[in-house]
């Protein structure tokens, strides 16, 4: 009897063990922050309500194709990651899952995914094997040539914005595209401080690497800082369009404004500390930004009937 709980006990973990690798191979908090963008474009493209198994059905597409596409890059960077603090624990990197076994999964997950996409629209599925094939196979290599690969990475980074809108189009359903790229233009800037504020806190690792994150070869710099006060000056005149073009009202309008004018004053910190806490006030300002962002906009779109 006791043999058999400890094989039974010795299957469950093993078991929990895989479920848990593939939720680090898919870095599932990121795809779901990604996929979270895509649902709530989705829901705010016109006529469309709230259907809880349509946003099911998307969201799990979204994280199949975003789940292959980090796979992808896990397998692509599995010796940098190993060489790293932060990542040398992933499933690849660490020789805890052959590379092999991650390919099929990415193969499969990426196949369902873009089925699923084109269930919605011929727009949504090839935008995701665009975002997919960006990321996997030219942002991924290029982090390592040069700094323009966060300019490249930022394309697929906005691209779930115009996906999720383009999923709204069906037959006679199929409305201009401007709101789509809206909101791509408001996801694509806010990547820079972003991004830019991880790379700094992380910049040892990153450097030891091999990677070419950040826009000055120096390192983290005035001019690094001074790149993303710039990027988040531009998400200023950029959050006002959902207002000035009907997709939501007033009172998202002033909480963009509030939450734009709080990320230049994050960035200008930065630049005025030059630290690494500094930088990090960024980060985790950048995550709630974009949490608040896109549910304002949700709650206070515009519908029409």
């Amino acid at each position: 009897m006791d043999d058999k709980n400890e094989i039974a006990n010795s299957t469950s973990f093993v078991l929990a063990s895989k479920v848990k690798d593939y939720f680090l191979l898919t870095k599932f908090t990121l795809s779901f922050m990604v996929v979270f963008s895509t649902v709530i474009s989705y829901l705010l493209a016109p006529n469309i309500k709230f259907d809880l198994l349509q946003v099911l059905l998307l969201f799990v597409g979204g994280m199949l194709v975003t789940g292959s596409a980090n796979t992808i890059n896990q397998i692509l960077e599995k010796d940098t990651d190993a060489m790293m603090h932060r990542t040398s624990k992933r499933p690849v990197a660490s020789g805890r899952m052959p590379a092999q076994e991650a390919w099929i999964f990415a193969g499969v997950a990426g196949v369902i995914g873009l089925c699923i996409m084109y269930s919605f629209s011929t727009e949504a599925a090839l935008l995701s094997l665009l975002s997919l094939v960006l990321y996997g196979f030219i942002y991924t290599p290029l982090k390592k040539i040069n700094s323009i690969a966060v300019l490249v990475g930022a394309i697929p980074g906005a691209l779930p914005c115009l996906i999720g809108w383009v999923a709204s189009f069906t037959e006679g359903n199929e409305h201009s595209w401007i709101g789509g790229w809206i909101l791509f233009a408001i996801q694509f800037l806010w990547q820079f401080p972003h991004f830019w504020a991880i790379a700094w806190v992380a910049h040892k690792d990153y450097s030891t690497a091999g990677f070419k994150l950040l826009p000055s070869d120096k390192g983290p710099t005035k001019f690094t800082a001074l790149q993303g006060i710039m990027y988040s000056a531009l998400m200023i005149p950029i959050g006002l369009l959902p207002y000035m073009y009907h997709i939501s009202g007033t009172i998202s309008m002033w909480i963009l404004l509030g939450c734009n004018l709080f990320m230049v004053y994050v960035s200008v910190l930065l630049f005025l500390r030059m630290d690494i806490p500094a930088a990090r006030k960024v980060m985790f300002s950048s995550y709630f930004y974009l949490m608040i962002v896109f549910l304002s906009l949700y709650a206070d779109k515009i519908k029409f009937n």
